[in-house]
């Protein structure tokens, strides 16, 4: 027979021991929360840290494109209104050319680019005298329509802050069929590695002279290394439309990827002045 004393230890015993169960449950859960945020945020900061590798503003021929600095905590955000309006009816023309143009620019004369896209007029000054194999081939290419009805496939929103167009794949891996080599890469508004609002200039592979048909345009100071051609500067009204395709954010809430604006270059004009 069982004394009062002894169910009282044994009540008691029994006690500590849901008590302890309870307390292992509680801590094994914590581990497993921990363990899966920890994961969340190791994926983020790897994904960070390949894009700082491999390369800022990657191009044509590069399957992997390019990426800019990421928000480890960054969380995908509503989608904001499209700001601009519907592209002009007709389709890319699918073009490609062996080798660079010959050059037919005259390098001592003044050039500039209209951007007739859905969003506005993008205006651009070119620099012929510093980049003249740059300018002469938009100046070939806007000529033969290659980038009228294609897409501005790539914003950036955190750590640098651009707009790349002039894929006519929309991937980030089209190009003409050529590369020009890079150009103007002391130029003097380039400071500190920071490429400054309103700069217009090539992406590329990474690897020099890989420069094709894509470009990006700074619509904010961006820490850059100086290994991307600047070939143009934008225009005042141009500014406040890049800004207009900018505050409407980009499709991963992440700071890089598609636009939320439907940005299409409807025609791209060279002309000289």
């Amino acid at each position: 027979m069982v004394s009062q004393e002894q169910r009282r230890r044994q009540l008691a015993r029994e006690k500590f021991l849901r008590q302890q169960q309870r307390r292992t449950q509680a801590r094994r859960k914590t581990r497993t929360r921990n363990a899966v945020i920890a994961s969340v945020l190791g994926v983020v900061l790897v994904g960070s840290l390949a894009l700082y590798t491999t390369g800022t503003l990657k191009g044509d021929d590069d399957k992997s494109n390019a990426g800019a600095e990421v928000t480890p905590s960054a969380e995908p955000t509503s989608k904001a209104p499209d700001p601009c309006d519907k592209p002009a009816k007709g389709d890319v023309e699918s073009m490609s050319w062996k080798k660079e143009p010959a050059i037919s620019i005259d390098k001592s004369a003044k050039y500039t680019m209209k951007l007739a896209t859905t969003c506005g007029d993008i205006d651009i000054d070119l620099k012929a005298s510093a980049a003249p194999h740059t300018v002469n081939s938009f100046n070939f290419l806007a000529g033969k329509g290659y980038f009228d009805h294609t897409t501005c496939h790539r914003l950036t929103t955190n750590g640098i802050y651009v707009l790349q167009c002039g894929d006519p794949t929309g991937s980030g891996t089209g190009g003409p069929g050529y590369t020009i080599p890079d150009e103007n890469l002391k130029d003097e508004s380039l400071k500190d590695n920071v490429y400054p609002a309103g700069t217009v200039a090539m992406a590329n592979t990474g690897q020099k002279d890989s420069g094709g048909s894509q470009f990006f345009l700074v619509y904010q100071d961006s820490q850059l290394p100086p290994n991307y051609t600047p070939f143009g500067t934008v225009s005042e009204s141009g500014m406040a439309v890049l800004k207009k395709i900018a505050d409407a954010g980009e499709n991963t809430g992440a700071g890089d990827g598609a636009p939320n604006a439907t940005v299409v270059i409807n025609e791209a004009t060279v002309s000289e002045s």
